[in-house]
């Protein structure tokens, strides 16, 4: 982890007009540096609080195998890796060559970064309304007039929409790829870069910051030697955690951090430039045949023919060459895509008559095709956009989902009550988009589930082809770091709909269920002060234990066992 500076410490040059003191590159940890595993997370301006994180990849439980026999596409590059920065704080008040601002396509100073403007002065408003405008995805460089940096690079972020996921994933791309290439064509060297995703074009953080990560890294990997540092600059929290929880997966410090990067990395990380690649738009090329191949042929003794023969023995000649450039190794380079799709729907055909079965016995349609890991983490990130951007408070006031404390080995835990899910009256797909974001902020470590069934066999429940749906949206992440699911009286419809689930969609979830019949017991699991558990499930678990059980007082709250008769 990084290193705090202390306050007495002094922090660069003379303070700039706005009145913060600059900090040179000499006052922050590189991310190489091997003092990052012991101190603070991240070297921060004093202006926001401290913050401690843990390593992300200490306790990679579970998971790692699947890294075993890979190739890493991120190998270790200590080069690269000392011209990698993480600050938090603003980019303005760092003595770099240039620093990104990230703004709209008129450059105006409503829509720049907050606080840029007042720190540079009114020159550089003044000289954006001359560069006329910029487009999304691009870049274009002022002077930096009050700033300690030489140069301000602006672009301009796409904005996002579930539907155009992969067009926003390359222009964002391209915003950080431009920043680079203006750097160096200025003869700059050292840049502060600033989240160029903001909340006000509804771009999620976490596949964002993916982005950023490894379009830089695509980018050092080729200009790494004109280029002397990059500084990732956070001003949230949320936003320093997640840039630490990914650098590591890009730019691995050690052998352990690349092989755990091998199973954490999503499926798609872009070509060689960083950007998603859409096989279908791909074009495919074959190489130029080797020289030997252009060489004529050895030249034969002529031989009279008929002038009608002449024209077909020319072509004929031609033909032969040109078979060498037609070879059908042409389009092997990949599979067809339409051949690639016709596959997918012969499978899914397959899968939906393989499944008649279940549907018949009333589990649902389970048919469909699975989820590669590049399709579960596109559809993943489509629903965390579209449910950051809807207002889901009537779904979480009827208290289906919650957050609950730890268990007892300090996992977060998430509760779900069975009585309050009231199917007839429930939008589902509002509901799944609530589910999604509530469990976003657990799915990157483990935790886990109490599952509360009591009174709720009297509701209607959703079949098992809605669960294996909602299961491919929470993603592998969540079948990764899921550490168990405590069930508290489970009946014998529950059961069997569970074995089914461990039969029919996933033995690796299911198989965590841990059935638990009486409250108490479900305490050596989750302290009683972790959980705020409805009244009904108190007064359920005296029924189903014949005036055994938990009671609480209505008044007080207070808890005590009551004993049998």
């Amino acid at each position: 982890m990084y290193r705090s500076v202390p306050t007495s410490a002094p922090r660069g040059g003379a303070p700039t007009d706005s009145g913060d003191s600059v900090v040179t590159l000499d006052q922050i940890p590189r991310w190489s540096d091997v003092e990052h595993r012991s101190a603070l997370a991240a070297y921060e301006d004093p202006a926001f609080p401290v913050l401690y994180f843990s390593d992300p990849l200490t306790s990679s439980a579970g998971g790692d195998a699947d890294a075993e026999g890979g190739v890493s596409r991120f190998p270790v590059d200590h080069e690269i890796n000392s011209k990698i920065y993480l600050w938090r704080g603003h980019p303005w008040n760092l003595e770099v060559d240039a620093v990104v601002n990230s703004t709209n396509e008129s450059l105006d100073e409503a829509h720049s970064s907050s606080g840029l403007h007042a720190a540079a002065g009114p020159g550089l408003a003044e000289e954006c309304m001359t560069l006329g405008g910029c487009r999304t995805g691009m870049a274009k460089a002022t002077n930096a007039y009050d700033l300690p940096a030489r140069r301000v690079i602006h672009t301009v972020g796409p904005k996002y929409a579930v539907k155009y996921h992969t067009a926003a994933e390359n222009a964002l791309s391209h915003c950080y790829r431009s920043c680079l290439e203006l750097l160096i064509e200025n003869g700059l060297q050292s840049i502060a870069m600033g989240c160029v995703y903001t909340e006000t074009k509804n771009y999620p953080r976490e596949p964002a910051a993916h982005v950023a990560i490894r379009t830089v890294r695509r980018f050092l990997e080729k200009q790494k030697d004109k280029i002397t540092a990059v500084v990732f600059c956070t001003t949230t929290s949320s936003d320093t955690e997640i840039y630490k929880r990914l650098l590591p997966l890009y730019f691995p410090r050690n052998k352990h951090e690349e092989e755990v990067a091998l199973s954490k990395l999503p499926a798609d990380v872009g070509d060689e430039n960083g950007e998603t690649v859409i096989d279908e738009r791909r074009i495919r090329i074959k190489p130029l045949p080797a020289v030997s191949a252009l060489m004529p042929p050895p030249s034969t003794p002529p031989v009279d023919l008929p002038v009608s023969d002449v024209g077909l023995t020319t072509r004929s000649k031609n033909s032969f060459h040109l078979d060498s450039y037609l070879d059908p190794a042409f389009m092997s380079l990949i599979k067809d895509p339409d051949q690639r799709r016709m596959e997918q729907l012969e499978r899914a055909a397959q899968m939906q008559s393989g499944w008649n079965c279940a549907k018949f016995l009333g589990f649902g349609d389970l048919g469909g095709p699975p989820l590669s890991a590049a399709e579960e983490y596109s559809l993943h990130a489509r629903y965390i956009a579209k449910a950051n951007s809807l207002n889901l408070s009537e779904i979480a006031e009827m208290k289906i989902v919650y957050h609950g404390g730890v268990d007892s080995e300090g996992r977060p835990v998430m509760v779900v009550v069975g009585a309050h899910f009231l199917l007839r009256c429930l939008d589902l797909e509002q509901f799944v988009l609530y589910v999604v974001k509530e469990f976003e902020p657990l799915l990157h470590k483990p935790y886990t589930i109490v599952y509360f069934h009591s009174a709720a066999s009297l509701q209607v429940q959703p079949d098992l082809g809605w669960m294996k749906r909602l299961q491919q949206i929470l993603g592998r992440k969540h079948q990764r770091n899921l550490h168990a699911i405590y069930v508290l009286h489970p009946t014998l419809g529950l059961k069997t709909a569970i074995l089914a689930l461990q039969l029919f969609v996933d033995g690796e979830v299911w198989h965590k269920v841990v059935y638990i019949d009486r409250l108490v017991h479900l305490f050596r699991y989750v302290p009683r002060e972790q959980l705020t558990i409805p009244d009904f499930v108190f007064q359920h678990d005296l029924e189903v234990n014949g005036g055994k059980g938990v009671i609480v007082d209505p008044r007080t709250k207070y808890i005590y066992h009551r004993p049998s008769a």
